[in-house]
């Protein structure tokens, strides 16, 4: 079994499908970080906003000044077309990894399961010696010009592939997915512009549970040579689709372009000898300490196995209260809507003001915070900050509030069922703490 493991992961192969790799993910994270530019959205995301949702154990990490955040997209531009050339390989990688991570725990608010993986990715490629091949690095250091490398080197960034689709649909074996077809049957219901067809509830049922058994089978599929094409087809096709009905951003192209990676070693061969000419299959070899190697290995994998599971360390509908739903790839599983109203208490005389969230919040600060409990903790300690010792106008006088609690009433629908309640007004938010413990104040779900 060992002696397995190791030609699987430390023999010596083509080292194409990482060169290939490397520039496609420059590429992309290029087009799509010029994309955040151009629309406008470093100012509307990570500027405007007067209040940021941070992560926790993270709140010491801040927007910059406009221009300060312009600086950095820049960077981060520079660093793809860097990794695109293979120059300076090592350090623009660590640079991309650094900026792309820390433009993401700025705010939750703009969470998605993609910019996740992108950071994982990047963080890989840190390690990966793509640069041997087919790069300036190469050209301007011949000594370290090789076609080949450790598998591993490529094997990890299939197992990161294969995780991101196997747990998608691991996470869509749940009764509102497969029995309901929710929130598909809201979803598609509301793209009849692109055709009617969409309206009809088979439609609905067929997605959910092609999308289930797709993502299930999808990455054992892209691992055996006789059904490769075959798989790689239904991935094109289903990433097409998808990103056809709904606004995902760069993410289907990442996914199409990011499979390749479990293409033979002669498909990224034929790609890369249009463009260089054959090279020494043994011109440079790194001796690493495989002992550690194995064990970072392995602690990475476990890490990437386990992170999906901890949500059944909580009571409760996982929708309902979302503890352990982020870093899950828990993709497109749910529609939730809320309506929050905050007030501010004196808990001397026990009166009430209502607090007008969008003096505080963008409206999708707004939308998400109102049904995800984090959020709702973290805008109750930011009322308190902001309101403590305040002095209120009133019709017949003006008050000091020394003493104040943050309460509220919220209500959510999930899936298309009646609203109910989610937050009761009874309680003062702010004696809880922000952790990772089980939110006792978030109202049971029903079914």
């Amino acid at each position: 079994m060992k002696s397995t493991l190791d030609k699987i992961l430390f023999k010596e192969i083509s080292n194409a499908p990482l060169v290939v790799f490397r520039i496609a993910f420059g590429a992309l994270m290029l087009f799509s970080t010029t994309r955040f530019m151009l629309k406008g959205w470093v100012t509307d995301f990570y500027v405007t906003p007067k209040f940021h949702f941070t992560y926790l154990g993270f709140d010491w990490i801040q927007p910059l000044s406009e221009n300060g955040m312009y600086i950095i997209f820049s960077l981060i531009v520079i660093a793809c077309i860097c990794i695109i050339l293979g120059y300076k390989y090592r350090f623009f990688a660590v640079l991309f990894f650094i900026l792309f991570t820390y433009v993401e725990l700025i705010d939750k608010t703009f969470y998605l399961n993609h910019y996740y993986f992108v950071s994982l990715m990047a963080f890989l490629m840190c390690f990966l010696p793509a640069n041997r091949r087919f790069s300036l690095d190469a050209k301007l250091n011949p000594a370290i010009r090789t076609s080949t490398t450790s598998a591993w080197h490529i094997r990890i960034l299939m197992f990161q592939m294969g995780v991101v689709y196997f747990f998608a649909g691991v996470a869509k074996i749940n009764t509102d997915w497969l029995l309901n077809a929710q929130p598909l049957k809201l979803w598609l219901n509301g793209r009849q512009d692109l055709s009617s067809i969409l309206k009809q509830e088979w439609v609905a049922y067929f997605a959910s549970w092609f999308g289930c058994i797709y993502d299930l089978l999808v990455p054992f599929g892209l691992l055996w040579k006789r059904t490769r094409p075959i798989a790689y087809f239904f991935v094109i096709a289903f990433h097409f689709i998808t990103w056809m009905l709904f606004p995902i951003g760069v993410f289907p192209w990442v996914m199409m372009v990011g499979t390749l990676i479990f293409f033979s070693e002669n498909f990224h061969e034929k790609i890369l000898s249009r463009f260089e000419s054959p090279i020494a299959k043994d011109t440079f070899v790194v001796k690493s300490n495989l002992k550690l190697v194995k064990v970072l290995i392995g602690a990475y994998i476990l890490i990437q196995l386990a992170l999906p599971f901890r949500y059944l360390l909580y009571p409760g509908n996982l929708y309902w209260t979302e503890e352990g739903y982020r870093f899950s790839w828990r993709v497109m599983l749910m529609e939730k809507h809320g309506h929050a109203q905050f007030y501010i208490k004196n808990n001397e005389t026990n009166k009430f003001i209502e607090v007008n969230n969008e003096d505080f919040l963008e409206p999708r600060q707004e939308k998400q915070m109102a049904t995800q409990p984090d959020f709702i903790l973290q805008y109750a300690h930011h009322l308190k900050d902001i309101y403590k010792d305040s002095t209120f106008q009133f019709t017949d006088s003006s008050q000091t509030w020394n003493n104040i609690g943050v309460h509220a009433k919220i209500m959510v629908t999930l899936n298309g069922r009646p609203s109910q309640l989610f937050v009761d007004k009874k309680h003062d938010l702010t004696k809880y703490k922000y952790n990772l413990c089980h939110r006792k104040w978030i109202e049971p779900f029903n079914e």
